[in-house]
């Protein structure tokens, strides 16, 4: 089997994720993008996040893609291996990605239908909010994201250490660097929920945070900064959601960093 040479492969990773921000707009264009916003029907949301993912996660998690890529080119000619196609390693990122949805999905519609009206942004919703985006920051110095992240940044040692050959392994070792992923950055996930979810502009904020971890050189380096962030953008929202830039509140119809003009 002839593989596509690094060029290839990340051409094809960042046509990709560009490709996938395109159809992000073009769904998400003209929706609420607020807090609390409906995530709509299972499969309509499944669709959407699916996409969202590999919008903001293709470009970060290039690196491990290249190194397996590399690593999956050579082995044939050192042994009777089959070579995995790469979009398979992919595959089973994006899968991790998607169960990680399906969670998020189902917590959602149990919390709306247990406190329907204290969810409400009137109520108790900018706190929840606040409280979420204060998690996302002290979640930033937990040791599991310093673990998860340490693997994000080092592809290498997992390639070589956990090695599967054929498809199915290819899967099998895609889903789990995605589940490190997951580890890694679900909490910015979490922030990215309470800043709205459907969020073009917050969506942008959160893929950078985790391109900048994950793939700049002294990006292990910027968790306190990321975490201090998150927290006083919290308490921002918990005290005076109104006059966060680019915030959608619920209720006032424009997003934030539209108003008083």
């Amino acid at each position: 089997m002839s593989l596509p040479r690094p060029v290839a492969v990340s051409g094809a990773l960042l046509g990709g994720a560009l490709v996938a921000w395109i159809v992000t707009y073009q769904r998400m264009h003209g929706m609420d993008a607020g807090p609390g916003t409906d995530l709509g029907g299972l499969g309509w949301y499944l669709g959407v996040w699916v996409t969202m993912m590999a919008a903001m996660m293709l470009p970060s998690v290039a690196p491990m893609v290249l190194v397996f890529n590399r690593v999956n080119r050579e082995r044939p000619r050192r042994d009777s291996a089959d070579a995995a196609p790469t979009w398979v390693f992919v595959a089973g990122y994006l899968l991790a990605w998607t169960v990680y949805g399906l969670v998020a999905y189902g917590l959602y519609r149990a919390a709306k239908d247990l406190a329907p009206g204290f969810l409400g942004w009137s109520r108790g919703g900018r706190y929840v909010a606040g409280g979420a985006l204060v998690f996302a920051g002290l979640y930033e110095l937990a040791s599991l994201k310093e673990v998860c992240l340490r693997h994000c940044r080092g592809p290498l040692h997992f390639v070589l250490g956990g090695w599967r050959d054929g498809k199915t392994g290819a899967l099998r070792m895609g889903l789990e660097h995605g589940l490190y992923c997951v580890g890694c950055c679900w909490g910015l996930m979490v922030a990215l929920f309470a800043l709205g979810v459907m969020s073009l502009i917050w969506m942008a904020v959160i893929a950078t945070v985790i391109f900048a971890q994950k793939v700049l050189p002294s990006g292990d380096g910027l968790a306190p900064f990321f975490a201090a962030a998150f927290v006083a953008l919290g308490i921002w929202v918990a005290v005076s959601p109104g006059s966060v830039p680019g915030l959608h509140v619920p209720g006032h119809g424009v997003p934030a960093m539209r108003m008083g003009a």
